[in-house]
């Protein structure tokens, strides 16, 4: 039997319940909008991240009403402990009216379901294994009208019509792709690769980044562009991994598997990063940075998240872009929804692009320089053994790096920050 049309209808089609996808679906079912939100693979499911959240993102989680407590699951960290230049300073998260002052760990294989869930309650209808192929296309108009999915174990073919959909599909988004958007070779992309590993260290209640990733198995030891990180996951294990950018030559000679092999064993023994206690096999995933992929509104689609290149250059971050992108655009389509002409809805939806820019253009800006001036293992030693011994120095980075300050009534080093990214052109 077949089933009725409307079931495959909606206001709006959301492609990937990653948090992007489940983000912007969770708003605009919240709005009334009926919402189809399309998951190729099953929950829970892995996905490669470092699943440490800073405030950034944990003030997403709130806004969505997610149980964030210890009780579920959720393990708190006070803020940034940096390691480099025989330097380890251990900065908390700055005390702001915006942000709250702590951030969370938690595993990505089940992060990602409790925000697709709570999109569910809020009235989304969730397809899992539905796997979205080519878009379907008004001859006409050009506009994107649908895509095409094969559902369920039987992969049985079948089509979703909707007059918006939303690219939330990740790094390679084959939904843009097939809509003619290509990723911007002029923009940084990082690659992060990371394991697990049964540690004493599980219970830090501090993120760590390492500045300096040396490759030391040459004959003469190597500074490499990019950070090593360490999170504890209070359950036991922790997340250790490298980010990575594609800013130099390092990036492309490099196998980075063996590269975070080489990084773990030369950790101290007891903190139990060695083969045997390895709790996942290494897995990499791309990290696309500083709106990599444009524009973010044409024809019909709208890219949130990885799809639309909203990882943060300064420090790899994307679970928080992701999300904060994806309440953008609900909120454009909420709106768009509601005018009563094409051409109306049509004026609203530009000002997606328009809303992103003005909100992270400057400071991706900024970001993109620092990703070229990093990707030069001269300044980053400079950087590493001058800047660390600082501490206001590195207080005022970790706000730009970790984007937090406040927008309006904050200290001198958010009026700084702020000034700067407005100043800078919004590309």
């Amino acid at each position: 039997m077949t089933e009725p049309l409307s079931e495959h209808t909606a206001d709006v089609i959301v492609v990937g319940a990653g948090p992007a996808g489940s983000t912007t679906a969770y708003y605009l079912a919240k709005a009334g909008l009926d919402v189809l939100l399309l998951e190729k693979t099953a929950f829970p499911r892995e996905k490669v991240c470092g699943d440490g959240l800073t405030p950034r993102a944990t003030k997403q989680l709130v806004a969505m009403g997610i149980d964030i407590s210890e009780e579920a699951g959720w393990l708190r960290n006070k803020g940034l402990r940096i390691i480099g230049g025989g330097v380890r300073l251990q900065l908390d998260w700055p005390e702001l009216a915006t942000y709250p002052d702590y951030g969370l760990v938690r595993k990505r294989d089940d992060f990602d379901e409790q925000l697709a869930r709570q999109a569910q309650k809020a009235g989304a209808r969730l397809y899992e294994r539905c796997n979205v192929g080519e878009p379907v296309i008004d001859d006409r108009t050009g506009r994107i009208t649908g895509v095409h999915a094969k559902l369920g174990e039987e992969k049985t073919p079948v089509r979703f019509h909707a007059p918006l959909v939303v690219a939330a599909d990740g790094n390679s988004s084959r939904i843009s792709l097939a809509m003619g958007l290509h990723r911007r070779e002029d923009r940084p992309m990082g690659v992060a690769v990371r394991t697990y590993f049964t540690s004493p260290r599980h219970d830090d209640d501090y993120l760590e980044s390492w500045l300096e990733l040396w490759d030391r198995r040459g004959p003469q030891d190597r500074l490499l562009p990019g950070y090593g990180w360490i999170f504890g996951m209070g359950d036991g294990t922790s997340n250790v991994g490298l980010g990575i950018l594609n800013s130099s030559k390092a990036f492309r000679e490099l196998d980075w598997r063996e590269v975070l092999k080489a990084w773990c064993a030369s950790m101290p023994e007891d903190w139990g990063y060695t083969p045997e206690n390895m709790t996942m096999p290494i897995r990499g995933a791309a990290l696309p940075m500083a709106f990599n992929r444009q524009p973010h509104y044409t024809k019909g689609l709208l890219l949130v998240g990885d799809a639309g290149g909203l990882v943060n250059p300064f420090n790899g971050e994307g679970i928080a872009y992701a999300m904060e992108s994806g309440q953008i655009a609900a909120d454009v389509i909420v709106q768009a929804h509601a005018r009563a002409t094409p051409a109306q809805r049509e004026l609203a939806l530009q000002n997606y692009p328009k809303t992103l820019k003005d909100t992270y253009g400057g400071y991706y800006t900024l970001g993109r320089a620092f990703v070229k001036l990093i990707g030069n293992p001269k300044v980053m030693k400079i950087a590493t053994q001058r800047g660390l011994t600082h501490p206001l120095l590195m207080k005022f980075t970790l706000k730009m790096l970790a984007n937090l300050t406040d927008p309006t009534g904050g200290d001198a080093m958010d009026r700084v920050i702020n000034g700067l990214s407005k100043v800078a052109p919004k590309a």
